[in-house]
């Protein structure tokens, strides 16, 4: 019987899990949604070998947390996505599914006790392994455009306040110019520098093209959510700036 890494939770094991390849470690806490009309019928398809998926832990409305892979294996929840260059976020990463029925479902409120719940597990893997809080992502920020979970309602705000993930108060919505798909040119091109610097997976051509629109809208559902419309105004350029300057600081 494996014993489960976070104190309190239970594992059910899942069959979907390798080893990490290359000699990676965790270095990427990824959160997601379910997506699914219930909690148990999520883990029961995470455990499914039919699936081909799983996460190291799922976070049950009621606060329940159940892990079905070790931290040290290679979990398949990721998909296809990118990272600061780089591919196969799956050995590089531990991911938590929140049980949630996702923008489907018209995306409720994350329970409070559930938060809190994510909140101690994420302490303690970021403990675990060292993971800084400019990589506490969300599914959605590594797969822009294939991906939109946990979504512009999870509590980003809060779970930096208790130390899980960088993040600073969005600057409101501004009136004024804004870059949008089609445009071309230098701003652009520091746009995408800008976005890319932080870890976003885009060309920096100087075109906004579809690509670059999908990464805007991803960057605004994680750290501008007040309006998620892949449009680079004022308040997702200026709110990308402190953004950076805070990962700057944490970097020194």
């Amino acid at each position: 019987m494996i014993s489960p890494e976070h104190e309190g939770a239970t594992f059910v094991a899942s069959p979907n899990f390798g080893e990490r390849r290359d000699g990676l470690l965790p270095e990427i806490l990824l959160l997601h949604y379910t997506g699914m009309a219930t909690g148990q019928a999520a883990q029961d398809w995470l455990c499914n070998p039919v699936s081909d998926v799983s996460c190291h832990y799922i976070v049950h409305e009621d606060g329940r947390i159940v892990q079905m892979v070790r931290e040290a294996d290679r979990a398949w929840h990721a998909g296809r996505s990118w990272w600061r260059g780089q591919g196969d976020v799956n050995s590089r990463s531990i991911g938590i599914e929140i049980v949630n029925i996702g923008h489907e479902g018209g995306l409720p409120p994350f329970p409070v006790g559930q938060v809190d719940a994510v909140i101690a597990l994420s302490r303690g893997i970021k403990a675990r392994h060292g993971i800084s809080d400019a990589r506490v992502l969300a599914h959605s920020d590594v797969a822009p455009g294939r991906k939109i979970d946990p979504g512009e309602r999870f509590p980003w705000a809060r779970l930096a306040r208790e130390g899980i993930g960088l993040y600073v108060p969005p600057v409101p919505l501004l009136d004024g110019e804004a870059l949008r798909q089609g445009d071309r040119g230098a701003e652009v091109v520091a746009l995408q520098s800008r976005l890319a610097a932080y870890g976003y997976h885009l060309p920096v051509d100087g075109l906004f093209g579809t690509t670059t629109c999908r990464v805007v809208e991803a960057f605004q559902r994680h750290f501008r959510p007040a309006k998620v419309d892949g449009i680079a105004d004022r308040s997702t350029r200026q709110t990308l700036s402190m953004l950076l300057e805070a990962a700057d600081l944490q970097a020194c």
